[in-house]
């Protein structure tokens, strides 16, 4: 144990086994952020520029886009200069604003599946008041609600975490979450509130996933007796369907482990659990948007035929 009073900086450990392979996984990382970055940027200019895509369903995607961005952006610099240092290292202040952007990032892409939720109830279940109920102001709220929440929330998770007292320096992983950094806690430091704040998140983040669940009920339910709203589901929904329960298994898969899994598995098995909500959300949804929401696979496809010319 590593006896300190106060933390520089602490050391990631996790790309260790990688380092025989890291010219290889550099080019590829590199190129897969790059995908990452084109995709959702991509999808982000064509929405804002077009004025016939600036309804809720499509601004939500862009929120979705934004987030992408935002969350990838908080990891694969860092991992691609780790790849090329011989020491994995990061100051304590960085670390602790990584984990920042990992949980506000994760959580915001949850709360933004839920607006996206909400808005296909209103627009399947309640076509006649989707209008009136879906407004520029209340899609503004909800959107505002999405990211503030897990910001402000992860501000105060982030200020109680930074005024432990750490006696270890090592992160058995490839980035910086707030929990780990409980975890090198000196066994007399009180993380009561930490704890406290977790769960309350964990609750909180968990009525999401419920709400959603009942929202597709409904959904389902209204479509099975109607073929037009079939149709509807199909075109809109499935979509975000695919992106949530991709998102969910991926998040709910990284949290049991991180709390409860064995530490005995090959740190590349633990490596590749651990970005899995990095690596595949920001690079499948907007291939998913992209190709199944017709106005946008045939705004995508009005730009290839006017490049072509």
């Amino acid at each position: 144990m590593d006896n300190v009073s106060v933390v520089r900086t602490l050391t990631l450990t996790g790309i260790n086994e990688t380092m025989d392979y890291r010219t290889t996984i550099f080019s590829l990382t590199l190129m897969y952020y790059c995908m990452i970055l084109f995709l959702n940027i991509s999808l982000i200019v064509i929405i804002v520029l077009d004025e016939n895509l600036h309804e809720p369903m499509y601004v939500l995607l862009c929120c979705v886009c934004i987030n992408a961005v935002y969350g990838t952006t908080g990891f694969y610099p860092k991992f691609l200069l780790d790849l090329l240092s011989f020491a994995q290292e990061i100051s304590y202040e960085w670390c602790l604003f990584q984990a920042f952007v990992m949980y506000s990032f994760a959580c915001g892409e949850l709360s933004i599946l839920a607006v996206m939720a909400y808005d296909r109830y209103l627009a399947i279940c309640r076509p006649l008041h989707y209008h009136s109920l879906m407004t520029k102001r209340r899609l503004s709220q909800l959107v505002s609600f999405s990211w503030l929440t897990p910001f402000c929330i992860y501000s105060v998770s982030i200020l109680l975490t930074s005024r432990l007292e750490l006696c270890r320096l090592k992160i058995k992983r490839l980035f910086c979450m707030n929990w780990i950094i409980v975890q090198l806690a000196c066994p007399h430091s009180d993380t009561l509130s930490n704890n406290v704040v977790s769960y309350a998140t964990m609750f909180l983040y968990v009525s999401h996933g419920f709400f959603i669940i009942w929202t597709y009920m409904h959904l389902v339910k209204v479509c099975a007796t109607s073929k037009d709203d079939r149709v509807k589901f199909m075109q809109t929904c499935v979509p975000h369907l695919v992106s949530l329960i991709t998102f969910l298994t991926v998040i709910v898969f990284d949290l049991m482990y991180m709390r409860y899994g064995s530490a005995d598995m090959p740190q590349s098995l633990q490596n590749f659990i651990a970005i899995e909500f990095l690596l595949i959300p920001p690079m499948m949804n907007p291939l998913i948007y992209g190709f199944k929401l017709t106005k946008i696979r045939n705004r995508i496809l009005s730009l290839v035929y006017l490049r072509a010319q």
